[in-house]
């Protein structure tokens, strides 16, 4: 990934680009207007810096980025059709899957709480236990193949890995 990658945003008057570029696993720095509240900023790939910023505050949120992400290929995305792509391979999930997907992707290698997935899974209503569980196990014999695995690390969350070389 390169700096250029990252999508540079004034908040809040841009917050629907935010959305839309969040929903497609895209890394993104918001410009924080002096007057507004900083964004929520829940993912791996979004960074704020409130204006007026130093260039050089702005250069260094893009190569946190930037670095922090490291190359494009090893890591998994979901893109806007709901197919999760990863190592020039691609799988295509339901609707819900790929909202859990994309959640766990922009979180790749880090723990993303059962209450975040939930969230996110079911956007527009309520969710319960089971049927996270229920699709979490769908979504794990769906990436089997591509080399990747979603694992419950107890009391914590879940985490979406590279399948571990043997």
């Amino acid at each position: 990934m390169s700096q250029t990658d990252v999508a540079v945003l004034h908040w809040p008057a841009q917050a629907d680009e935010a959305d839309a570029l969040a929903a497609d696993g895209r890394p993104r720095l918001l410009l924080v207007a002096a007057d507004a509240d900083p964004p929520v900023a829940d993912d791996a790939l979004c960074e704020w810096v409130r204006l007026p910023a130093d260039e050089r505050d702005v250069a260094a949120r893009i190569l946190s980025l930037t670095r922090r992400l490291g190359p494009v290929a090893d890591r998994p995305r979901v893109d806007p059709s709901g197919r999760l792509l990863f190592r020039n391979t691609w799988v295509a999930l339901s609707p819900t899957e790929a909202r859990l997907a994309s959640v766990l992707a922009e979180n790749f290698d880090a723990v993303v709480p059962e209450a975040e997935l939930g969230r996110r899974g079911w956007p527009a209503g309520t969710w319960g236990a089971n049927a996270l569980r229920v699709h979490l196990t769908r979504l794990r014999r769906r990436l089997a193949p591509l080399g990747l695995e979603v694992r419950a690390i107890r009391l914590q969350g879940f985490i979406l890995q590279a399948t571990p070389a043997h």
